[in-house]
């Protein structure tokens, strides 16, 4: 049966073979009905590494909108005409307040996120003295400022942040069509500095803005080489106002496919799901983790909506998932 093909599959992966890319080709270019015969063995891995431990994760939109970048799908671009809320970085207080408000609960991670190309020299060095402000909290700090360099990653790791996160946002193949004032390969600069810097990398993308299957593999290949410790997959919740806002090629079913890609590709690292989860995975939204989920953002995102704490913390409980200390 083919679910005993990918199981073996599975089975051959963990314990350290790297299937040849025509294999993970195949997987991406299965149609979506298939996508059944992968989570046996996209689930088998993430019980392997992860056990049925869920990382949970939350972010603070710490400056929103009028960012200088054209990337096609975003809500905050000064290019788009949106009604995003735009406001300029948020207090220290404030950002610290975020990190003070999750004492007592599962999150694992508090991430501040901020609009533009990259934040300026005396604002990370704002964002950085918030975060300070909470070191005595359970949590794990992470930000994404954008790109930096060398010296703002030495004064986030002093702070007490413990990884970064910056995207790749979509395929190099695909890249040039999503966004056309900053490159490709800077993202790659910026991810190998934080990692020079001794930092956690957080990487991933967002499907669904007319990408390849191919180009779906070729993003998770990258990600793969680069070493990044955790993978965020967003799935595109096309916003009114933006280049993408009639795009609409995603099914439940390809989400799924597309999760156990990732997980069959990336067989020991952290694969969130943010973004557009549940408004693309609809009913089949539990199932995110049996096709290799090891981790979700909870609460709002950045521009839009998202799924409340109560709410995922029920699903998990539902499922015999257990939040990870």
């Amino acid at each position: 049966m083919p679910e005993e093909i990918y199981l073996n599959l599975a089975k051959t992966i963990i314990k350290g073979d790297t299937p040849k890319s025509a294999v993970f080709s195949q997987i991406a270019n299965l149609t979506d009905d298939k996508v059944f015969e992968l989570l046996p063995g996209a689930n088998l891995i993430r019980t392997t590494y992860f056990n049925n431990k869920i990382h949970l994760c939350t972010i603070c939109n710490g400056k929103s909108g009028k960012c200088s970048e054209d990337c096609s799908f975003c809500a905050q671009s000064k290019f788009h005409n949106t009604e995003v809320e735009t406001y300029s970085l948020l207090s220290k207080d404030k950002m610290t307040q975020g990190a003070l408000d999750l004492e007592g609960t599962p999150v694992n991670r508090y991430s501040i996120v901020t609009s533009g190309k990259g934040l300026p020299k005396k604002e990370i060095k704002i964002v950085s003295d918030a975060l300070a402000q909470a070191k005595e909290t359970h949590l794990s700090f992470c930000a994404s400022l954008g790109i930096i360099d060398d010296e703002d990653f030495k004064v986030l790791k002093q702070s007490g942040v413990t990884r970064y996160h910056h995207n790749l946002e979509a395929a190099r193949s695909h890249f040039d069509t999503i966004c056309t004032t900053h490159t490709f390969d800077q993202r790659i600069n910026t991810i190998k500095a934080a990692q020079k810097a001794g930092l956690s990398v957080c990487a991933g993308g967002i499907f669904g803005m007319g990408e390849s299957n191919d180009q779906i593999l070729e993003m998770a290949l990258e990600l793969k080489n680069l070493g990044v410790d955790a993978i965020p997959l967003n799935f595109l919740s096309p916003i009114p106002g933006t280049p993408l806002e009639k795009i609409s090629n995603l099914t439940p079913l390809k989400c799924l496919k597309i999760i156990a890609l990732f997980r069959y590709v990336c067989p020991d690292k952290e694969i969130i799901i943010c973004g557009g989860r549940e408004a693309n995975l609809g009913m089949l939204h539990p199932l995110i983790f049996y096709a290799g989920s090891s981790g979700i953002m909870t609460g709002n995102y950045l521009t839009t909506d998202g799924r409340q704490m109560e709410n995922d913390l029920e699903m998990l409980k539902q499922l015999q998932l257990t939040p990870r200390a």
